[in-house]
């Protein structure tokens, strides 16, 4: 037996095993932009399993954006940021978020996950701590894993929690919490978390990848839908793949911040930068973000009409104000078959199953964009009503 059958010897129980527990995973086949409507491994299918939340990543004017970057800048940065990467396209980019933000300065990022790794391993190590909530994404509790220093978890969006975790120890301390929750749809209790965090004086982190565009009455996310600053959370991180429509991530704050950051986070020191024709495809987005505020008023309408009708059907769908609302199943199986039967109607929605929800939380995570129609949702609720749990 040869080192590759050696390896597939090994593996193959592995998957076997997924499969058996209903927690296998495939990838879908797009043939073509995202959208309400997608075909999807040949099938024509009404999407509700985007992060596309503003409806702008087929915009044709983010197309015709990053059309001018190519034709400017090429395809390609052709080096790290601190080499010859960071172009004038990329700064710009930087100074736009910063101001947006309410910061002083931001710094590009290839994705949130490296934002996260990067953020953790320049701002703590050993002797430091570093406290998240239970429900935080993969990458803040990876960056915390690897950041060298203690690493604990306080209960989901419990402030009380999170003070009893800071009262047992010393050192500097690093919180971090997602500003909306990827799989629960819920906002994070911020203004509670930033009075526990000074009262320690801890540091407090936000990833708002699925709150920036999309809440807050500027579109601003969970820190102006809190009424939040950076005297009271001076880490900000966000995403531009999912309202934006584009791609990569960055971290807003001070002057200082953001220099420690070009220093020592490794995630962005030795990774080539994101080709500039991306970056002006962001600036496009953002200034749509901020011009067309109908989209957000839209999605608001849309959530308020799904879930109206939800509760209609007597759907159990979890505490959730924004475009994630996720109806609770429990079992991996149950919420494949409800998947498979969604589908069988023509809809798209995703399955989520365990390790990336706690074990008998399975769900269907059922999201709303702008662009979705008052009757696309009105479907969806009637495809709902014929394979409820």
């Amino acid at each position: 037996m040869d080192a590759s059958q050696r390896l597939d010897e090994r593996l193959a129980p592995e998957l076997e095993a997924l499969k058996q527990k209903s927690l296998y995973r495939l990838r879908r086949l797009l043939e073509g932009p995202q959208g309400p409507q997608i075909t999807a491994d040949g099938q024509a299918l009404l999407n509700f399993s985007s992060n596309d939340y503003l409806g702008l990543a087929a915009d044709p004017r983010l197309a015709e954006a990053a059309r001018e970057g190519i034709e400017k800048y090429g395809t390609g940065a052709g080096a790290a940021h601190l080499v010859t990467g960071h172009s004038t396209a990329h700064h710009a980019l930087e100074e736009e978020l910063a101001a947006f933000c309410g910061r002083p300065r931001a710094l590009l990022f290839s994705s949130g996950y490296m934002a996260n790794l990067g953020l953790a391993g320049a701002l703590v190590g050993r002797g430091d701590r570093v406290l998240e909530d239970r429900l935080n994404h993969a990458s803040m509790l990876d960056a915390g894993l690897l950041s060298g220093a203690a690493f604990s978890r306080y209960a989901h969006c419990n402030a009380v929690s999170l003070e009893r975790e800071l009262a047992d120890g010393k050192g500097n301390t690093l919180i971090l919490t997602d500003g909306v929750f990827s799989m629960d749809g819920d906002v994070a209790p911020l203004p509670a978390l930033a009075k526990v965090a000074d009262q320690h004086g801890a540091h407090l982190g936000v990833d708002d990848a699925h709150g920036f565009g999309v809440i807050g009455a500027g579109g601003r996310g969970s820190l102006e839908y809190h009424g939040l600053g950076p005297a009271e959370v001076p880490i900000y991180m966000a995403t531009l793949g999912k309202a934006c429509g584009c791609f990569g991530a960055f971290v807003a704050g001070s002057d200082a911040l953001i220099e420690t950051l070009i220093q020592g986070a490794r995630t962005y020191i030795y990774t080539t930068a994101a080709p500039a024709a991306w970056a002006e495809a962001s600036r496009a987005a953002l200034k749509l973000v901020q011009a067309e505020t109908w989209r957000r008023d839209h999605l608001v309408a849309l959530i308020a009409r799904f879930r109206c009708g939800a509760a209609q059907l007597g759907l159990k769908l979890m505490e959730s104000t924004t475009p994630i609302q996720p109806l609770l199943v429990g079992e991996p199986d149950v919420a494949l078959a409800l998947s498979q039967g969604l589908k069988e109607q023509g809809l798209l929605v995703a399955a989520i199953r365990p390790p990336t929800v706690p074990t008998g939380s399975a769900r269907l995570r059922i999201t709303l964009t702008a662009a979705h129609t008052e009757r696309q949702v009105d479907r969806l609720l009637a495809a709902l009503a014929k394979v409820r749990p």
